[in-house]
């Protein structure tokens, strides 16, 4: 059989491993915090990994908030102003993590998850697994279901599906996202960034948007990253997508239409950058741009892939 799926049970919680056996592409998969660690392709008679992840699951488990490499972004993205918002007459206060005054990057980045099913085929590895967020964090008292699948096909591609659905009694505030670093080799500086977008939201001094948007039509076309430094939200075209690349590699990054937001951060160290797919803006549980108001008893679905091929 082509694809394959191994699991490691020798590590704090279950490492997974997609394996495309022709090839020797594999995608690795912690259960803690259904990320992404490891996106490895042949790359001139070795394996390249394109993802700046972690050395072990203890170490994701110790220093997953510093810079939320791969995390899951959910039930909010980014900053949240004040930790505060309103929903239905009452005020909430988000207690989980902070950064400055803003609590940041959702409640279950450091979540475990259950392993419900795995897919071995000629044409597929995949990861089915599940998270049940229980109103853990009393700034939001809203328990909801979320499901993940990895699945790893031909040609070194790999996508991730994300579900959600809850049974509350009227529907929840909500919204979705990935943050992984990616690494092409080498620093951003060499790299070059496109993506379908002319379009970022403002920002003030603390990354809350303001309101207003500014006209970026800088990687409309393929543009040099070197000493651009970026921490913005764009609005991404209908089917948009986007391509990072250097003279040897190219990733390109495609979500569907529920992730009109690409938010891209080029962190100091300037090794990694971070593409993330987002279903709304930073604050939205405030400012409402792309705000989602989930029924009971309805699934929603989310979808991102990255296929990495070489020049």
């Amino acid at each position: 059989m082509r694809f394959k799926v191994a699991i490691s049970e020798q590590e704090t919680h279950p490492v997974i491993h997609l394996i495309d056996s022709q090839t020797g592409c594999m995608a690795e998969i912690f259960a803690f915090g259904g990320l992404l660690n490891a996106f490895h392709i042949p790359l001139n008679g070795t394996l390249f990994n394109c993802i700046d992840g972690f050395e072990s699951v203890k170490q994701a488990e110790e220093k997953i908030t510093n810079a939320f490499k791969s995390a899951k972004i959910s039930p909010f993205v980014c900053r949240l102003q004040n930790g505060k918002y309103n929903y239905n007459g009452q005020s909430y206060t988000i207690r989980k993590n902070y950064l400055g005054n803003h609590a940041l990057h959702g409640l279950i980045y450091d979540a475990v998850y259950e392993i419900d099913s795995i897919t071995q085929s000629e044409e597929t590895a995949a990861i089915s697994m599940t998270h049940h967020y229980q109103k853990n964090d009393l700034g939001y008292p809203f328990e909801y279901t979320i499901h993940l699948q990895w699945e790893l096909r031909t040609n070194n591609y790999l996508s991730v599906t994300t579900s959600i659905s809850h049974h509350n009694e009227g529907p929840i505030p909500y919204a979705d996202g990935w943050h992984p670093y990616f690494t092409l080799g080498g620093t951003v500086d060499q790299y070059q960034l496109q993506f379908d977008a002319d379009t970022q939201l403002e920002f003030d001094a603390a990354l809350i948007p303001t309101g207003k948007k500014i006209k970026d039509a800088r990687f409309v076309q393929k543009n040099t990253l070197e000493n651009v430094f970026l921490d913005n939200s764009f609005e991404l075209a209908p089917n948009g997508k986007c391509i990072l690349s250097n003279d040897h590699l190219q990733l390109e990054v495609v979500p569907d239409q529920h992730y009109p937001i690409l938010q891209v951060y080029t962190p100091e160290h300037r090794n990694s950058i971070a593409i993330e797919n987002l279903s709304g803006a930073p604050d939205n549980f405030n400012n409402g741009i792309g705000l989602l108001m989930l029924l009971p008893n309805k699934q929603y679905q989310f979808k991102t892939s990255y296929q990495l091929t070489q020049l």
